[in-house]
Parts: structure tokens; sequence; C-alpha cells
């Protein structure tokens, strides 16, 4: 069966040689379309050599220099370009010619200069024919006045007290001590107090969150945690079970509304759901019923408890004053007195419904630095390692620092004297009978 050739256009014939030597493609002479090709391409070429001459083209590429590589191309007797002259090539050109130019070639005029190749005439005019102290104009510099001999002698002795303070008060390394203690984590432990600082925000409160309340006030708010702080020192728990509750009392309060019937069992399942987070025995549902005078019943002490995780939705793993207490009486080098007077400070201080506009780790750093005015009758004990490892300076604790010394000053007055009568007794070291730091309240502006 034969086909035909001419409904297929991905055909391609055959070529063949002609007898006068060129190729036949498509039925035509292919060396004379390449003839007639070479014909019209010289005919342009004469026809842009008659136009081009002599005038100004509308895309003249401005360079300087050129006159010295069109002599070395004359010389070998070849053409300068052998492409189109764009402006990329141009400064191509302009970049490799300045390479060679010898300094004393920068002081002659620039010149027009006019090359032709096989694409025609290129025209190089240089439109900038300014002298070199244009190009390359001379700085302006204000003058300033040289440092008298007085001056530059105050400045050493600043350099130099500034070096002595840092040499008489270091920064210490507090972890080295604890190098071989698996426990310590001293690894992780600038990582983790990073972390507290970055996430101390989210277990802070409103500081008006009671005015949403309807039933209680912040009075009735310090009875129950001055209430507590006796429970809890009633059952022997740790301390961080103590500022656990409190946090929690807070975060559902500020959430929930409450009838003031209702308020002390709140406290209760706070202080329950402390210690089942924090303390290895935990106090049974029972006792903290015979604690409350049996005023409510398990079942309400368990809903209750439901009630108050379904609300904080489970989170319970919030940095609070103690974590960073802990850390802080480290970095002061802290003996047994000044540990004691710092917790009775700031257990004054959670009773307290205003302290709540301060964050848990400035709260925990101005009662260090108020136990340590207290103890040594004498301001600025604050230290660099202090303020290197709390990040508080000793003027950002002031504020807190005064209404900590204002607590201390009634502790012993008033309703709720729970904390001062804890702090009574031997088993603190009697720290609550310690005289206020008085001091710092003259110096408040």
């Amino acid at each position: 069966m034969a086909f035909s050739d001419e409904n297929n256009s991905n055909f391609i014939k055959p070529t063949s040689f002609l007898p006068g030597g060129g190729l036949e493609k498509s039925g035509r002479a292919f060396g004379q379309e390449i003839s007639r090709v070479n014909s019209n391409r010289r005919a342009l070429n004469a026809i842009n050599q008659n136009s081009v001459v002599n005038q100004a083209y509308p895309c003249v590429v401005n360079k300087r220099g050129f006159s010295g590589k069109q002599e070395i191309c004359e010389k070998k007797q070849v053409d300068p370009f052998h492409r189109p002259i764009t402006r990329k090539f141009a400064a191509q050109i302009a970049s490799s010619q300045q390479l060679h130019h010898h300094p004393q070639e920068n002081n002659k005029p620039n010149s027009i200069l006019t090359n032709s190749n096989a694409f025609g005439h290129s025209i190089f005019v240089d439109e900038d024919c300014k002298t070199l102290e244009n190009d390359h104009p001379v700085p302006m510099f204000l003058e300033k006045s040289e440092p008298s001999l007085s001056q530059e002698a105050s400045q050493m002795e600043e350099v130099e007290m500034e070096d002595i303070a840092e040499e008489e008060d270091p920064v210490i390394d507090i972890d080295i001590i604890d190098s071989n203690n698996p426990l310590a984590v001293v690894e992780y432990v600038d990582d983790l107090y990073a972390h507290y600082r970055k996430i101390e925000n989210s277990s802070c409160v409103p500081p008006n969150y009671m005015t949403k309340q309807v039933d209680i006030n912040e009075k009735m708010r310090a009875i129950l945690i001055d209430w507590l702080i006796e429970v809890h020192d009633k059952f022997d728990l740790m301390g961080e079970t103590l500022f656990l509750t409190v946090n929690l009392i807070d975060r559902f309060l500020a959430q929930k509304s409450v009838v003031r019937k209702k308020l002390q069992l709140v406290g209760l399942v706070s202080m329950l759901l402390a210690c089942k987070y924090e303390e290895v025995s935990v106090p049974v549902v029972g006792d903290l019923i015979l604690i409350s005078d049996k005023a409510y019943s398990r079942k309400e002490v368990l809903e209750m408890e439901t009630v108050m995780l379904n609300c904080l939705q489970f989170n319970m793993s919030v940095p609070t004053p103690f974590v960073f207490l802990q850390r802080f009486l480290k970095a002061a080098q802290s003996d047994k007195k000044l540990q004691l007077m710092a917790f009775f400070l700031i257990e004054l201080s959670l009773v307290e419904y205003e302290m709540l506009r301060f964050p848990p780790s400035l709260l925990a750093a101005a009662a260090i630095y108020t136990a340590q005015c207290t103890l040594t009758r004498i301001d600025g004990g604050w230290s660099r390692t202090c303020e290197w490892h709390s990040s508080y300076s000793e003027d950002q604790l002031l504020a807190c620092s005064r209404l900590m010394v204002g607590f201390h000053q009634n502790a012993a007055t008033g309703k709720l004297t729970g904390v001062h009568r804890k702090y009574c007794t031997s088993k603190f070291n009697y720290t609550a009978k310690c005289e206020p730091a008085h001091f710092l309240l003259q110096t408040q502006q």
C-alpha cells in the first residue's frame, strides 16, 4: 500500500548534490539561498555605512579611556568588538581597560571615539569631561577640637574606676559548686530559668480581677490565704505547695465567679491539687474536711476539684515566686537567716492583693533584697551577681521592697497575723521579731 507524503508535515525530504556543487533541499538550491542572504547583508552594510556616519544615536554609551583600547586593537589589526555594544558589554570593556591604564593616562582629556565593525559604526562620547578634582571630591570633615589634658585624665580615671569596681565585685559562677551534682542539672539550669522568665506572665493574673467578683472581695481573699498558710505549716508541707496553692486560687477566681460560701472550698481544693502535684505524701480528703470544721462534704470537694481542673485546663506547671527565690538565694550566697527572712517577707506579700501587680521573678528578687537590708541594716547589698541572675537592678526593686517593709511593720498588728505567728517560733528562728528596714522608707521621694 502506498502513502502520500503531501499530508505529512513532519516528513523531511532527502537532500541531494547538484552538479554545480550545491545542495538541493525541498526542490531548491541551498547554495543559491546562501548567496542571496550574503548579498542582502552586504546591501544592508552599505546602507548602514552611508547612514550612520557623523550621526548621534539615542543609545550612545558614555565611557572613558577607550582610546588606549583602540590603539591596542589597531596594532593587532583586529576588530575591537565582535558583538553589539550593549551597556553591560561596554562596562566590562571599560573595567578591563582601566586595569591596564597607567596613572599618567588619567590626566588625558577624553575624546570622541568612532569604531566600526560588522554591525556598523559605534560612537562613544564622554559627556562627563570633568577634572580629577570633580571626579574625586575631597571629603568634608567637621572640625573637632582635640581633648585637653584634663579631659583625657578624667576619662582615664573613669575607666580605671570602672575596672576597679568590676574587679571588686565580679560576677560569680554560682553553679560551679554543683558541677558534680546530677540533680542540679548545671548544663540546663540557665535555659530552664530563661524559659521560666519567658512564660512567667502566663501564670500571672490581672491585678484588678476582683472587680469581676460579685460576692467576694480582696479582704476575703487575704483571710483565706492567711488561714491556708497556717494549714500549710500544720501539715508540714513543702514550700512549693504553698505558692502553687495561692497561684491556683487567683487563676481560678480570675475566671470564675464564686459565692462567699464556696470560697473556703476553693482554697481547700487548691491545696489538695498542689499537694498532688508537689508532695510525696498527699493529705487525704477527710483531713481537709476536718480542718474546715466539716463545712463541706466529700462529694463537694471532688466536684470542685473537677471544676477547677477543667477551668485551668489542667495547667499546673507554672513558675511561682518560689522557683525564682531558690535561684536568687543561691546567687546571693545566702545563709539560713537570709533564707528565712526572704520567705517571711514573701509570704507576707502572698496575703496582700496589691502585690499581684508584680511578676513572680520581681517579687522574689525584692524579697531577697529587702531581707539583705533588714539583716545588714545598710543599703547597697545587691551585688552584681544578684543583678546578673535576676536581671533586676536595685532601683527596679525599690518600689516592691518598700511595700514589703510596710508589711513587715504591720505584721504583728491587725487581724491577719498568721504569718507573723508562724515566723515567731523557734522552728523559724524567730525571724519575725527582727526590726524592719525603716531606712528604705526614708529614702522614698
